[in-house]
């Protein structure tokens, strides 16, 4: 028998207390898990651009700008791009299947904010087709079931000229983003489709979206752009998507901090869980150690196989609750904003090892210490 397998073989020697524990520790990796993609996407991860500027009115993200800024702001030498959008807000069906609808000019917003959202051309020539046409985001058709050239209907907040809150649409693309943590559980709609539709507000939108040039400070030029507009009727806040997200969550409390305390407590239980569990499971086999001893094994073999039964336990639990975690942000990720990356897989590696050898060393150290002749009047 080797080494591994021996130790493999003491894992499951109680095979109820292995699982349980093993169950234990995926719980907590799922916490972990759900935590960490929570965080990851609700602070900036999700396909928040620290680079695209937002421009907003000052005195609420809901109250619109009038569509002539567009100008002003396009005039400005560091501006690369600039596009504009009206966000409309409704449901499908019933109201709590809540979608978003951004009105943008297809032109501008390619060159704006193309590459991020992956909006190739033949996409954004579908949408030039006709005037009730609509790009879908992948997550958000999943989501709803829909496919290319359905016709999908909205109710939504904006009141329509003829006095319904009803508008229609074809669905003529879908859009993938630039990668899996980019946010598309929302679609784009022509701005002038809507803007010719709508009761209220016309020639008004809800936000600018400013791309700077290269090697241009996003901060220096959001302070310009918000100078030009400190004595109008609107004025203008300018910031990154990021910041929003970051400035928006610290409203409410800081979030990094809370989860921080959730997932210490999870594993601080669980540690003293694995570790209580394993004295029990060391103190069954003393007679065992000492049998070992006698035939050779040295004390660093021993510690060597405790620390490797550790190990083997919270690595197998912890990967089942870390795939259990990637399969929710699979399902549920996009409507949430849930993004598992890959650094939240190697942090987890190195808290399975860190969590494998404290759980071990205390058990390790006791069969390590203990005399062949105490071990063998055990049985």
């Amino acid at each position: 028998m080797t080494f591994f397998e021996l130790m493999r073989r003491n894992a499951w020697r109680k095979r109820l207390r292995a699982v349980l524990l093993m169950f234990s520790v995926g719980i907590a990796f799922l916490i972990y898990g759900l935590t960490a993609s929570f965080v990851s996407g609700s602070q900036g991860a999700a396909g928040a651009s620290d680079n695209l500027l937002g421009v907003f009115n000052k005195s609420g993200r809901g109250l619109p700008l009038p569509l002539a800024y567009l100008n002003r702001i396009s005039a400005q030498s560091d501006v690369a791009a600039v596009a504009y959008t009206t966000r409309m807000r409704g449901f499908i069906d019933v109201e709590k299947n809540v979608v978003v609808v951004s009105a943008v000019d297809p032109r501008a917003i390619a060159d704006a904010n193309g590459e991020e959202l992956g909006l190739t051309p033949e996409l954004m020539a579908t949408l030039e087709e006709g005037r009730d046409r609509v790009l879908v985001g992948r997550a958000l058709a999943e989501t709803q079931g829909w496919s290319l050239g359905q016709r999908i209907g909205v109710t939504s907040q904006i009141m329509k000229a003829d006095g319904t809150r009803n508008w229609s649409f074809v669905i003529s693309g879908i859009f993938e983003g630039a990668d899996a943590s980019t946010d598309t559980y929302f679609m784009l709609a022509r701005y002038d489709t809507i803007n010719a539709a709508r009761a209220r507000d016309k020639d008004t939108v809800d936000a600018f979206v400013v791309r700077p040039r290269d090697g241009v400070s996003s901060g220096m030029l959001a302070a310009r752009i918000d100078a030009l507009f400190a004595n109008s009727a609107a004025q203008t806040r300018t910031q990154s998507e990021k910041q929003f997200l970051e400035a928006f969550l610290r409203q409410f409390a800081d979030v990094g901090l809370i989860v921080s305390l959730v997932v210490s407590a999870a594993f601080v239980t669980i540690l003293m869980i694995s570790i209580n569990t394993m004295l029990f499971a060391v103190r069954e086999r003393r007679f065992e150690i000492g049998v070992m001893k006698v035939l050779g094994f040295s004390s660093g073999r021993i510690v060597a196989l405790i620390l490797g039964e550790t190990l083997f336990i919270f690595a197998v639990g912890g990967a089942g609750g870390l795939i259990l975690a990637k399969l929710a942000t699979y399902l549920i990720g996009p409507a949430l904003g849930l993004v598992l990356g890959g650094e939240v897989f190697i942090k987890s590696l190195a808290i399975i090892v860190g969590l494998g050898l404290l759980t071990g060393l205390l058990p390790a150290l006791n069969a390590m210490r203990l005399p062949i002749v105490n071990a063998l009047r055990t049985r």
